[in-house]
Formats: C-alpha cells, sequence, structure tokens
C-alpha cells in the first residue's frame, strides 16, 4: 500500500479521478496510454518507479482486456488493494463507455463524414508519434542500464515479432520464463 499521510478515501479518490482522467483524454487506447501512466504515476504522483512501471506494462499486455484497465487493476491494488482495484476500474471504463454509447447512436452519420475520417486519420498519426516516444524511453532505460541479458532480449523480442511474426504471447512468456531463471539463478548466488 502507498505510504500517505491522507486518508484512505482521499487516496481512492484520487486513484479514480487519475484513471478517469487518463482514461477520458488519451485517443488510440493500448500503448497510448502508457506513456500517460507513466507521466502520471511515476513523474507526477511518485507512486511507482520506472522498474514498476515495466512490471505493470508487461503485466498489462499479458492480461486479457485492455492495457488501461489492466493498468489501472495493477496500480489501483499495489496503492489500495482491492478497494483500490474498483475505484481505478471504475475510473478506467466510465468514459469509453459513455463515448461508445454516444458514437453507437450516430454511426451512421460518422461513417459517412468526411470531416470525421479526416480526424480519425489525423489522431492515428499522434497515436504513433505516442508509441514511438514510449518505445523509445523504455528502450533508452534498458540501454543505459548497461544489463546485456536486457538489451539482447529487447533487439530479439524486435526482430521476433517484427520480422519473424512470432506470436507476442509467447515472446512474452519466453522472456518472463527467461526472466524466473535469470531471478532464481541470482537468489541461489546470494
Amino acid at each position: 500500500m502507498i505510504k500517505n499521510k491522507g486518508s484512505s478515501f482521499d487516496i481512492l479518490k484520487k486513484i479514480f479521478f487519475s484513471t478517469l482522467f487518463l482514461s477520458t483524454f488519451t485517443f488510440g487506447g493500448g500503448y497510448v496510454i502508457v506513456t500517460l501512466l507513466k507521466q502520471k504515476f511515476v513523474d507526477k504522483l511518485h507512486w511507482i518507479d520506472q522498474d514498476e512501471m515495466l512490471d505493470l506494462v508487461a503485466i498489462a499486455q499479458s492480461s486479457p482486456g485492455a492495457i488501461a484497465v489492466n493498468g489501472a487493476i495493477v496500480v489501483g491494488y499495489k496503492l489500495a488493494g482491492l478497494p483500490g482495484v474498483l475505484f481505478a476500474v471504475l475510473g478506467s471504463i466510465i468514459p469509453p463507455f459513455c463515448i461508445l454509447t454516444v458514437i453507437s447512436f450516430f454511426y451512421n452519420a460518422f461513417k459517412s463524414n468526411l470531416i470525421v475520417q479526416a480526424l480519425l486519420k489525423g489522431m492515428k498519426a499522434g497515436v504513433s508519434a505516442v508509441i514511438i516516444s514510449v518505445v523509445y524511453d523504455m528502450s533508452s532505460d534498458i540501454v543505459h542500464s548497461k544489463d546485456s541479458l536486457r538489451i539482447v532480449m529487447m533487439l530479439l523480442a524486435f526482430i521476433a515479432s517484427y520480422y519473424l511474426h512470432i506470436n507476442t504471447i509467447l515472446i512474452i512468456l519466453i522472456s518472463a520464463g527467461i526472466g524466473a531463471v535469470r531471478t532464481l539463478l541470482n537468489n541461489r548466488r546470494k
């Protein structure tokens, strides 16, 4: 749990409004939210550190469901247990639920509207820039750590996914296995 002088309700309220804000103003879903989660929870609120953020992304990606919701679950649980999970999930799902409900009523009008189509194409470019930023931030942290195993794993995971088209779940499971073996070996040495 978070070490905070505020009451548990204050923490829950902050978790709810943080995830509500991120979910409301994040377009593109998936990896786009990773940068915003990092900025909010690591850089601004200092609720988790950079290594925990990498773990959060790995867990959120490997779990079924939206990365935003999965990330909120992990942070909510770390900070306030099961009530934190509930408040984080509610904050994460309310905005998309409301937006999709409204859009579904007007789908036929949006589908053929040239302005909406142009707007969506512009959003794709913005989403691409955010994803590139996330990849750069996370990979530069790994490179700066000068941990040869992590660097090799990162490069091999990229090659396996991009060039060899190996299923991402398999790559994650193999990486997790390598990490577990490495941790066991390090613990035995100590």
